[in-house]
């Protein structure tokens, strides 16, 4: 017995080590499993309580949000299919139609209770639980395992927090960031000579590739505010959240701005080929412009991915400063822009709209303009939890949470993330 504890304490201080979210669910599933298997040798009269680690597996989640949301349905699913498998195995063995029998049954049953998305859980665990049961035992033993196993799978998430997967999402929204600033220097670098159209087209390709990248920070993201919501390492979830979704939300419209400025560079490209796409006064200040708005787009990646007050100050500062030398060379761009125009209007249309894609990106970085998004999303989604649940909004009303709200408020216009 002491060999087992301390196998299970230090399965507890690896998962503590590691932050990987496989190793984290293999491992958080192992220690719930063999508790549950543990308690059950102690409480049940089965020789072997297979059922207590199969529910307790079934049970655990990677985050505790998922856990709590998820529950009471994978529960009720278990214990459905738990009682299917030990009304047939009082009646018959394990056979081939017999199991068929516990599949139809179990599915049927699982529509009866309403377990949603756990209706095929119902049937696997008539299944395995017949399986275990085959060997005689009675219903008692059973659903005490059951039980066992429910209760260790939910109390391995609430004594073993998760860890909060933000950091990992703040890496893949600076990531995309960077492979944005990357495609547009090797766009500025290509302004000045005569770019042939395949290549032109290949960065109008690039660009879209960045839709595939937007999905997996999306995925990465949601994981990360699962792991956010109802955990207790965290005090201020609603903000992380709401920072980290409104940063990528930006990110996305500045990848959708910077596709059409690459389809732009194409249709210019075709119109001047095998000219340069700008002439040799302008082509420069392109150059120049699409790295200042580059280093922009990290900045701002840098700013919604961190949480420390004075170092979120810090990249505020800095992409002010760049968004303002951004549009500092954008207003000099601009006006040799209209000297060219006048002289040639063949491409107004075209030489216009790169200025209008750079508008867009740089408003949507603005300082302002994301405070502004802020504020609008915290009060939305308060006015959403209010109008869900009054009575605890009213109780949150008593114990103080408005001051915490206004706290938030303060912290999302002075970019605490």
């Amino acid at each position: 017995m002491l060999d087992v504890r301390q196998w299970v304490v230090s399965l507890v201080r690896l998962l503590r080590r590691h932050r990987d979210p496989v190793v984290v669910q293999a491992l958080r599933s192992t220690v719930a499993a063999t508790v549950a298997y543990v308690i059950a040798k102690w409480l049940s009269p089965e020789p072997a309580p297979l059922t207590a680690p199969l529910t307790a597996l079934l049970v655990v989640q990677v985050t505790l949000f998922a856990t709590l949301k998820t529950s009471i349905r994978r529960v009720n699913s278990v214990v459905a299919g738990v009682l299917v498998a030990i009304a047939f195995s009082q009646l018959v063995g394990l056979t081939w139609w017999s199991l068929a029998l516990v599949i139809l049954a179990g599915l049927g049953v699982g529509h009866l209770v309403r377990v949603d998305e756990f209706v095929a859980e119902v049937a696997i665990s008539a299944m395995l639980v017949l399986g275990v049961t085959s060997v005689g035992s009675t219903a008692w033993a059973r659903i005490v395992e059951t039980v066992i196993g429910a209760v260790v799978g939910m109390g391995c998430n609430l004594l073993l927090a998760p860890p909060v997967w933000t950091e990992r999402a703040g890496e893949s929204i600076e990531g995309l960031a960077r492979r944005m600033r990357q495609l547009m220097l090797h766009m500025g670098e290509e302004v000045a000579d005569g770019v042939p159209v395949a290549r032109a087209a290949a960065r109008l390709h690039e660009a879209r590739r960045l839709d595939h990248d937007i999905a997996d920070v999306d995925a990465a993201l949601r994981q990360a505010e699962d792991s956010l919501r109802l955990n207790p390492r965290v005090r201020e979830g609603l903000l992380h959240r709401v920072v980290l979704r409104t940063g990528l939300d930006t990110l996305e419209i500045c990848t959708v701005v910077l596709r059409v400025l690459a389809r732009t560079f194409t249709d210019l490209t075709k119109q001047r080929a095998p000219g340069p796409l700008f002439s040799p006064q302008t082509a420069p200040l392109v150059q120049q412009l699409l790295s200042e708005i580059s280093d922009a787009v990290v900045s701002y990646a840098v700013l919604v991915t961190t949480d420390v007050s004075v170092s979120a100050e810090s990249a505020e500062e800095r992409l002010a400063a760049e968004l303002r030398q951004a549009a500092a060379t954008r207003d000099k761009l601009a006006q040799l822009l209209l000297e060219e125009v006048q002289r040639d209007a063949g491409h107004w249309q075209l030489l216009g709209a790169v200025l209008t894609e750079v508008d867009r990106i740089l408003d949507e970085m603005d300082i302002e303009h994301r405070s502004k998004r802020l504020l609008e999303e915290l009060d939305r989604l308060t006015r959403e939890r209010r109008e869900r649940r009054p009575r605890l909004a009213r109780i949150g009303d008593r114990l103080g949470v408005p001051v915490r709200l206004r706290r938030n408020r303060g912290d999302a216009v002075r970019g605490r993330g």
